[in-house]
């Protein structure tokens, strides 16, 4: 065995890799001890270079932030690596193979993110990624047909591409076939699919480079449903675009809009968040509000009637989050406790059944959590010190605990 006393230098020559494996690192030394002898490695000439294996499960990765997909999760460190899980069909999980994974695998090309965005494509639909980087470029991969990654071309890619035109960007959020970011000033840009108006650019014409929402608003947020986007500015109000059938952009109609209208409301909001077909808002006194497609309850007002106008979620609970999925919605209180409500059909309520609730129910297991990330039928959220948990539909992995298929209705481990 090597001494630790004889080792000069340690040279890291790993990053972590697409399929998780054990890293190597080249180790110089200047003696090496055998059976009580020893080699001299004094001159350079006579110096070696060892393998020595690192078991990298024995560390865990430590995610900083999670984003739940339609089919697929992505999970970011404090550091900047990102890591992603599920489907792959459409090289959403960025690891330059379109090969499904049941365990979080590190996306490649090198870069370094601040968030991460995963699209709300499900079944066996395609989706894309969209990151922001430290540096606040924004880079996406996978799904590519409408120019969703916002590279100037309609093809898929496996790896991180970067969006163009060279902009500044804060935050992204990743639509079905659009995705849409907010500059460092808090100016809007979106780009692919814009059959509904979901660019804002007042047009339906599909763009594979940003382009700038109509009407000159700032925002402090926004976020991308399947066919919508919404933004809310510093003032604490929502605005819609886009797909508007069951009423997800809260203006009291169901005809779309290809420009941003206001959320009606005399609700101050201070986070918005896009479902597939639904919108959800936290107010400044901590209540949720939600509107469009109530289908399976998810607006959790304890009916299952379609709003045109934000409606308040029964219970009289206080929340510091909401995040809106496909056929539900789940929000943590200021302690940390999970509550979600909707359609159950997979477990993605996390209260043990699969019963569907109109309003908010527990997630069993007593766990606290610091954030929380609603995906097509599944979830997933982070516990201080950076574990991951997620709860429901996996038929592709998407949960992150080393299996695929079945339900989990109760939060169970993403690997590390």
């Amino acid at each position: 065995m090597l001494s630790p006393q004889t080792l000069l230098s340690v040279s890291p020559t790993w990053s972590p890799p697409m399929n998780r494996s054990i890293p190597t690192y080249v180790i110089w030394i200047s003696s090496l001890v055998m059976s009580g002898c020893t080699e001299s490695m004094d001159s350079p000439i006579a110096s070696r270079s060892v393998t020595l294996e690192v078991d990298q499960a024995a560390s865990a990765i430590g995610f900083a932030g999670l984003t739940g997909g339609g089919i697929h999760t992505c999970g970011w460190t404090a550091s900047g690596r990102a890591f992603c899980w599920g489907a792959n069909n459409s090289d959403q999980l960025g690891n330059n193979t379109n090969t499904d994974s049941s365990v979080p695998v590190a996306v490649g090309g090198g870069l370094m993110f601040a968030s991460v965005s995963a699209g709300p494509g499900t079944g066996t639909g395609a989706s894309q990624t969209c990151a922001v980087t430290l540096g606040r470029a924004a880079y996406c991969w996978g799904y590519n047909s409408n120019g969703q990654l916002g590279n100037n071309a309609t093809a898929d890619s496996p790896l991180p591409v970067a969006v163009a035109g060279d902009l500044n960007f804060r935050a992204i959020s990743s639509g079905q076939v659009h995705t849409c970011g907010l500059t460092t000033a808090g100016v809007a840009y979106c780009w692919g699919g814009n059959g509904s108006g979901q660019l804002g650019d007042n047009t339906t014409t599909d763009s594979p480079v940003p382009v700038a929402v109509a009407g000159g608003l700032i925002f402090s947020s926004l976020s991308s449903g399947a066919v919508h986007t919404c933004g809310l500015t510093p003032g604490g109000t929502v605005y819609c675009w886009g797909a508007n059938f069951n009423g997800q952009l809260g203006n009291n109609s169901t005809v779309e809009s290809h420009v941003p209208v206001a959320v009606v409301g005399t609700a101050n909001f201070r986070l918005v968040s896009s479902g597939n077909f639904h919108t959800c808002g936290l107010t400044s006194e901590a209540a949720v509000y939600c509107w469009g497609w109530n289908g399976a309850g998810q607006l959790g007002n304890n009916s299952t009637s379609n709003s045109p106008i934000p409606v308040v979620v029964a219970g009289d609970l206080r929340f510091r989050s909401v995040s809106a999925g496909l056929f539900h919605t789940c929000a943590l209180t200021p302690p940390g406790a999970a509550y979600c409500w909707g359609g159950n059909g997979e477990g993605q309520l996390g209260d043990n059944g699969t019963t569907d609730s109109h309003v908010p129910v527990p997630v069993v297991g007593g766990l606290n959590f610091l954030s929380l990330s609603a995906g097509g039928h599944h979830n997933c959220a982070l516990v201080a010190g950076g574990a991951a948990y997620c709860w429901g539909a996996n038929p592709f992995g998407e949960l992150g605990n080393g299996s695929v298929g079945g339900i989990s209705d109760v939060p169970t481990k993403v690997e590390e």
